[in-house]
């Protein structure tokens, strides 16, 4: 009897939110920048505007959504 290989589904949501680079990092807008703007410094509306790494403590939660990146 030949074993099947089952398919994983990627979370649909996490794909949207998450970015995999070719070097294997994966990367993530900020939270916080979306409203009430208005009483936040423009110094951090533009950090917030940044992408950057995913911690390293959240990385096997991530690929676990992703399971087709690289």
């Amino acid at each position: 009897m030949a074993k099947v290989k089952l398919k994983l589904k990627t979370h649909k949501g996490a794909a949207k939110r998450f970015k995999l680079t070719a070097g294997g990092k994966i990367l993530r807008g900020h939270a916080f920048a979306r409203h009430i703007l208005t009483s936040k410094p423009s110094k951090r509306k533009r950090k917030l505007d940044q992408v950057t790494a995913v911690a390293s403590s959240d990385l096997h939660h991530v690929r676990a959504m992703l399971p087709y990146g690289r």
